[in-house]
């Protein structure tokens, strides 16, 4: 293991044991409080999204952006980065176990659209010059955490900046 992988593995292993941390006490706040604490689904796609992070910044990308959202807009994007001389938009879907379906199903036309218009919205925020020359990509993620270790499937290009979706 090269001495990068290493420190990024001992980041990643930091910063996971220091979540579960927080996330235990939030927990117990909201509980105190007698409010309902996180929903499991939630706590299990931000973690998806935490180890998503580690390994696209292991893959070499830079990652600009996460879990950004706009006032004006229903959604957010999970990770946004850059490939190079691409912007690319991860859509990142996590489960805790192999369905007979898989993750990726779940960026259906709907969220395709979504995304785009987050994407949109996201552009706009660049200078304008910049903004219509960008190439742009739209990527799925799917993370499974499995009590045997995570496992990544890497879906490059999943659908196209302009579409029907």
């Amino acid at each position: 293991m090269r001495a990068a992988e290493h420190l990024l593995s001992l980041e990643q292993s930091i910063f996971l044991r220091l979540r579960a941390v927080a996330d235990r006490r939030a927990a117990a706040d909201a509980e105190r409080h007698g409010r309902d604490p996180k929903p499991a689904h939630l706590l299990t796609g931000e973690r998806g999204e935490d180890l998503a992070w580690f390994h696209l910044r292991s893959l070499g990308y830079t990652v600009v952006a996460r879990r950004w959202h706009s006032a004006r807009l229903r959604g957010d994007l999970d990770l946004v980065a850059w490939d190079g001389d691409t912007l690319v938009i991860f859509e990142v879907k996590t489960r805790t176990a192999h369905d007979l379906a898989p993750a990726e199903t779940a960026v259906d036309v709907d969220k395709q659209r979504m995304l785009r218009r987050m994407a949109s919205a996201y552009l706009r925020r660049l200078p304008e010059p910049w903004r219509d020359l960008v190439p742009v990509r739209f990527d799925v993620l799917s993370v499974y955490d499995l009590p045997s270790g995570t496992e990544f499937e890497h879906i490059r290009s999943a659908f196209p900046l302009n579409g029907s979706g």
